[in-house]
């Protein structure tokens, strides 16, 4: 066993973000639309003596590189439902930005359970797969699966949904914003208040299947964005610099606090990616499209 496998898996949006009251395990039901975008990490196992990671890129200095990286224990997971010693060395290749709001950590995941079962030959059956990926986080299952899907229960349970084709510009903030501490503010913002099951809605979806932008920017909502902007003000700062700059819609990605812009199209994106550079709001800009597949091997060589 000598050879190496390379996965590449994309960036997420929440095109709609839909969050109930907290459970008491302490998650919170959701209605979460996903669409993967062209933006990818890519993970590379080979054989090795024990268990290592190792990570370049943008911000890869922010990338745990110890058994709390979810690559890692992706690997240990599913070596340990084969019966197998986690000997691999695992190197990743950032660029979806980190603690962003875009599932970077999850999508490594995923990436590597994908490599470590092609490495190690065990042809495990996507079920199962994603079983172990819903154990790893509630992100990571779509990591696996790619494309648009609606994410109910804590976001972990997909049904995939019709997508056209959609352009986006992503604005990367500087440092990152934790999950966990997003939803917490979430909580102390909604105590005392009712908060309705969430739902995706039919007329979203039906953007969403249309590959209408306009329609779609009309419907864009994420319920974690006032929690993100609380904990970080100047995000609005950034969201209205790219809408004076043409976007369709802007919000925050997921927890955040990297923002996402909704255009028409590559040349609008290309203007309103200047504009926000030019801004001084954010630190970069990235450019993509969705929907995008999900963790898949290359070819190697």
């Amino acid at each position: 066993m000598s050879r190496s496998v390379t996965v590449r898996v994309p960036a997420k949006v929440n095109v709609r973000l839909a969050v109930g009251a907290a459970r008491p395990d302490g998650f919170h039901d959701l209605a979460n639309v996903f669409l993967a975008v062209s933006l990818y990490d890519e993970v590379t196992a080979t054989p090795a003596d024990e268990l290592t990671v190792t990570c370049d890129g943008p911000d890869a200095d922010q990338v745990p590189l110890d058994r709390g990286n979810l690559a890692a224990r992706a690997a240990e997971l599913l070596a340990k439902r084969a019966g197998l010693t986690p000997s691999v060395h695992l190197h990743i290749a950032k660029r979806i930005p980190v603690a962003g709001g875009m599932a970077g950590g999850s999508a490594d995941g995923a990436a590597a359970l994908v490599a470590c079962d092609a490495l190690w030959g065990l042809d495990t059956p996507r079920a199962e797969l994603l079983d172990i990926c819903a154990e790893l986080g509630s992100d990571v299952p779509f990591s696996l699966v790619g494309g648009a899907a609606l994410g109910t229960g804590r976001g972990e349970l997909l049904t995939p949904v019709p997508a056209g084709t959609f352009h986006w510009v992503f604005a990367v903030a500087d440092g990152g914003l934790s999950t966990p501490a997003v939803f917490r503010e979430f909580d102390r913002l909604a105590a005392g208040r009712d908060i309705p099951t969430p739902e995706a809605s039919p007329v979203l979806l039906a953007a969403l299947a249309s590959g209408d932008p306009d329609a779609l920017a009309a419907t864009l909502a994420n319920d974690l964005q006032p929690a993100a902007l609380s904990l970080r003000p100047r995000l609005a700062d950034t969201l209205a610099a790219g809408t004076r700059a043409g976007a369709l819609a802007a919000l925050v990605s997921g927890s955040g606090p990297t923002t996402a812009f909704l255009v028409r199209d590559a040349e609008s994106a290309g203007t309103v990616a200047a504009a926000l550079e030019a801004s001084g709001t954010c630190r970069t800009t990235r450019v993509a499209t969705s929907p995008a597949p999900g963790a898949t091997a290359l070819p190697e060589g």
